[in-house]
């Protein structure tokens, strides 16, 4: 997979793809991940690459044309099953969600700044909006990094069992159910009996009884869907 991040502030995105699962999936050839940064594809001695909006408010507003020239240039290069934008007011990321992108061959990340971006922008480049909850960020860089997060772990090959990413929370609609290590006994804190009992039928019984019993409580609204 190969994503491209559009932003003003690629530095703020750099270290989190040097560090664990995301850097080894580099490592590995899996994912390509390439920054740019808005302001080269802009004209002006100053970068600009925000303005007033029409019919006055507050906030500042990304323009359309830096954001055109970017996208264009990079399809131009190859093509893209999606063009994801990170907003407030998109779908909100699942693990759903997730897994649908993670079987895309090339997507690219706008992240939007200041107060949005110019609507012709989502109009005519953008073919998904993302948010990752009902909240407001200063940029959508750390949406797109966690998005990226999401996607990443679950192409094949990324973590070292590939099985550990479907018994994740979500994927069943089910939160995972309680997990233990070693010691069995710690501080007469005690591991269930099933978990070390060696009957593999009998714990994953246990397991998915849990998980129900945990979304039950923690998430009733996941066994309505």
């Amino acid at each position: 997979m190969r994503i491209d991040i559009i932003t003003v502030v690629p530095d703020l995105l750099k270290s989190p793809f040097e560090a664990s699962i995301m850097k080894r999936s580099i490592e590995k050839g899996l994912v390509e991940v390439h920054l740019h940064n808005l302001r080269d594809y802009t004209t002006d001695n100053y970068k600009q690459v925000d303005d007033y909006q029409f019919g006055g408010g507050a906030g500042m507003v990304m323009m359309i044309e830096p954001i055109d020239k970017c996208i264009t240039q990079l399809k131009s290069e190859r093509d893209y099953d999606e063009v994801i934008y990170m907003t407030p007011d998109g779908e909100t990321l699942s693990q759903t969600v997730a897994n649908q992108i993670s079987l895309q061959e090339n997507i690219i990340i706008l992240c939007g700044h200041y107060k949005g971006v110019d609507q012709r922008v989502r109009d005519h480049f953008i073919t998904r909006e993302i948010s990752i909850g009902d909240y407001v960020l200063s940029g959508g860089e750390l949406g797109a990094l966690i998005l990226c997060d999401a996607v990443i772990r679950l192409i094949p090959g990324v973590l070292g069992n590939e099985t550990s990413a479907l018994t994740d929370s979500f994927q069943d609609n089910l939160l995972a159910p309680p997990i233990y290590t070693r010691p069995a006994d710690y501080k007469g804190w005690k591991v269930p009996e099933v978990l070390t009992s060696g009957n593999f039928p009998k714990i994953e019984q246990w397991r998915e009884e849990q998980a129900y019993l945990r979304t039950q409580e923690r998430r009733p609204d996941l066994l309505e869907e």
